[in-house]
């Protein structure tokens, strides 16, 4: 998966490549003044309005010569996303400028995680255009972690993977489990302990070439629950179906770092991931149980359902030692995020405006939204315990994935610029573009924040 291919991407300047012409609303009618009678009056014919997302194949005298896209008012950046199972097999081109994003667009519409899918299309790229590749190669390895089987992908695999990830870049890996493990990430052990699979966490560390020793330090921490029961609290048989992309968090926590390290940017990369699994059995967590953290808190066990904050607590203290520019967590966390958002949009907490800001705008710059929830001090007191520091749950129904993140900020120290995103890494239906199946939920938004705050010389951020 680190070596990730792009089978339908040919890397050449597409000499003998069909043309698909790509074609706005508006500019539809000096579109057809360029072309043949002929061709104008067929695509007439058709009704074609250049629709987002609408394709017409061109008869040529072997059979189809090219075809055209509509692409509506152009702010769909999916548009470009079903052409390799639309189009015949063969090899094509985008026809004209041509954006990145379509390029991009193309690939991701390409994935396919079973073994055996019917051929497709292959688009010809010419030079310029790897960032975009990149990109897709990123998210196609989030994909193919999310949608590998639970059997075949548990915490010892994912702390496999991620190591491996680290070498192939040059980074310095270290692993810690069993003793060491509950000795010093107390948390995430207890939630490990009711599975026969043992418990991993994972870290590694990477530094760009021109970057200095003082470099900005952005460190990513990521949920890596590779299957969730629920514990005893168990989770109905419904909701247990996808619950194989409970470690999406880790995934998309590995997608930004490969990015950061592939395109060598100027700064230090620190990565944290709790790798388990939250099972049921004599040795897991109960309700009421009582357990330490890494930062010393102690916290009571309210619904055994509730790991994924336990895991990132015990991550995001260690990640604060650090003394990181900015810290970023990604987690599969909260239903009450989906409730509110729905699947695409992952929900940011953050306690930094100027970070929030920057990655909101971000992810309008490249269509892929995030959305703000504040951190409520009115609800702090929700997660009060009689017994311990805090709660991990609120006893109150409301505004769950608010109170998931002030539980999280316990475990964040004072000047530490934070975000903390809750996506929900899968796609229910396929759409262009957007297979069913994992996903890399608001990755291509966090990569443009990264990039182009670097590139604004605000350290990190501005």
């Amino acid at each position: 998966m680190i070596e990730q291919g792009l089978e339908a991407v040919v890397l050449d300047g597409g000499i003998g490549a069909r043309p698909v012409h790509l074609v706005a609303a508006a500019g539809l009618e000096a579109f057809l003044a360029t072309l043949p009678a002929a061709t104008a009056g067929f695509l007439r014919d058709q009704d074609f309005t250049a629709a987002s997302g609408k394709l017409v194949l061109l008869p040529g005298d072997a059979g189809v010569a090219g075809a055209v896209l509509g692409l509506g008012d152009g702010r769909d950046v999916y548009a470009t996303g079903g052409l390799a199972g639309s189009l015949p097999a063969g090899i094509w081109r985008l026809a004209g400028q041509v954006d990145p994003a379509a390029v991009l667009a193309f690939c991701l519409g390409s994935y396919r995680w079973r073994p055996g899918a019917a051929s497709m299309a292959q688009l010809a790229v010419g030079a310029g255009f790897e960032p975009a590749l990149d990109q897709a190669r990123a998210i196609f390895m989030v994909r193919d972690l999310i949608n590998r089987p639970a059997n075949l992908l548990g915490p010892v695999e994912l702390a496999d993977f991620a190591v491996a990830l680290a070498a192939h870049f040059g980074a310095r890996a270290s692993r810690v489990n069993g003793e060491v493990l509950a000795r010093e990430y107390p948390a995430i052990a207890a939630v490990g302990a009711g599975s026969a699979r043992p418990a991993q966490m994972v870290s590694f560390e990477w530094r760009g070439s021109a970057a200095p020793a003082d470099a900005p330090l952005i460190a990513l921490c990521g949920k890596g629950v590779c299957f969730d029961t629920g514990g005893y609290d168990l989770k109905p048989s419904s909701a247990m179906l996808k619950m194989k992309k409970d470690m999406g968090g880790a995934a998309v926590a590995l997608g930004l770092a490969r990015l950061i390290m592939q395109a060598d940017l100027p700064v230090r990369l620190a990565v944290w991931l709790g790798c388990v699994e939250n099972s049921v059995s004599g040795h897991a967590m109960r309700p009421s149980d009582v357990i330490k953290t890494r930062a010393g808190l102690t916290v009571e066990i309210g619904n055994t359902d509730a790991e994924g904050r336990l895991v990132l607590g015990d991550l995001l203290a260690a990640a604060c030692a650090q003394r990181p520019d900015v810290l970023l967590d990604f987690a599969t966390l909260t239903g009450a995020a989906r409730v509110a958002l729905g699947p695409d949009i992952p929900v940011v907490l953050c306690n930094d405006d100027a970070l929030a800001g920057h990655l909101i705008r971000a992810g309008e710059e490249v269509s892929d939204p995030l959305w703000r929830l504040p951190l409520w001090n009115g609800y702090r007191d929700w997660l009060k315990s009689s017994v311990a520091d805090l709660n991990t749950v609120s006893s109150k129904p409301m505004a769950g994935a608010i109170v998931a993140g002030l539980y999280l900020q316990n475990f964040i120290t004072d000047g530490t610029r934070w975000a903390h995103f809750d996506c929900y890494c899968w796609n229910d239906q396929t759409r262009p573009g957007r297979p069913e199946g994992g996903e890399a939920t608001g990755l291509q938004a966090i990569w443009r924040a990264i990039q182009t705050g670097v590139g604004r010389g605000f350290g990190v951020f501005g």
